[in-house]
């Protein structure tokens, strides 16, 4: 298992997936272990896919202060990362909370990007984000599946603040566009593989500071992709294309019949996408 060295000494492991051209690979949750990408639905078959394990997830090491889970602190890792793999410019890919990471990182060292796709992912960096509002709009559109009328019980309950263990458990259909064996597979691994205490330092006060990066980006000489899922929340599609519009240039895809997790709801769709984007 490769690591190296982050600024202030953590040892940060990475995994190889697939050959060819590098692709940096930045996971959500936030704070969530790398392994839930998998092989990002056969993309490993276009790209190289070096994915990182942030600082206290997965085979990586947990830092001395807790104070460097917050997103801003993590861009250096990122940049570590890139140095470390030897690339003058990177493509990187980030997935879901990533995204703010991937926009800190592309605002404080833009020359270094080459091109930047960011999977259903947030924008608080910029200044944009979803709402309980937004949540609701999107669980209205799986009125019709089999599970609904249990998941949308729970789902009110956990924006009520009287969710237990089990309603945590009954939304996550919501977040699939499928919720097939295999959508609950990957599901019932989010808690192992998710570091709780970081994820909640992730956002925490001073992480953000949108118009310095809105003004950063605003001059990014970069190629960037938006893959919004049809069905997902975090961000609805027409949400995300208010963070393409930040990024000159900025392209948006929607997936069809896809959630948060686009790869697994449609592999050669979201493989395809990316890859076809990637390529020119």
């Amino acid at each position: 298992m490769p690591t190296f060295s982050a600024p202030d000494g953590t040892e940060l492991a990475y995994h190889l997936v697939g050959d060819g051209e590098p692709l940096l690979v930045l996971p959500g949750g936030p704070m969530r272990a790398s392994a839930y990408l998998g092989d990002l639905g056969g993309l490993s078959r276009h790209r190289g896919l070096v994915l990182l394990d942030l600082r206290g997830t997965g085979d990586s090491a947990v830092p001395a202060d807790p104070a460097t889970y917050r997103c801003d602190r993590q861009v250096e890792d990122v940049e570590a990362f890139r140095v470390h793999l030897g690339l003058e410019r990177a493509d990187i890919l980030a997935h879901s909370a990533a995204g703010d990471l991937a926009l800190l990182h592309a605002a404080r060292h833009p020359a270094r990007i080459n091109s930047l796709t960011l999977v259903t992912g947030r924008g608080r960096a910029l200044g944009v984000d979803f709402t309980v509002e937004h949540r609701r709009e999107a669980a209205a559109l799986r009125a019709d599946e089999p599970w609904f009328e249990d998941a949308h019980r729970s789902f009110e309950a956990v924006w009520a603040g009287t969710a237990t263990d089990a309603d945590w458990d009954a939304v996550d259909p919501f977040f699939y566009g499928r919720w097939d064996a295999a959508a609950r597979a990957h599901a019932a691994t989010n808690v192992a593989q998710t570091n709780e205490e970081a994820a909640e330092i992730y956002a925490s006060a001073g992480a953000f500071d949108p118009p310095v990066a809105r003004a950063a980006l605003a001059t990014l000489d970069a190629r960037v992709l938006l893959l919004a899922g049809e069905w997902d929340s975090g961000p609805l599609p027409r949400v995300a294309a208010e963070i393409a519009e930040l990024i000159p240039g900025a392209e948006l895809v929607v997936q069809p019949g896809a959630g948060h997790f686009p790869w697994l709801d449609d592999p050669l769709a979201f493989s395809s996408t990316v890859a076809a984007f990637l390529k020119g």
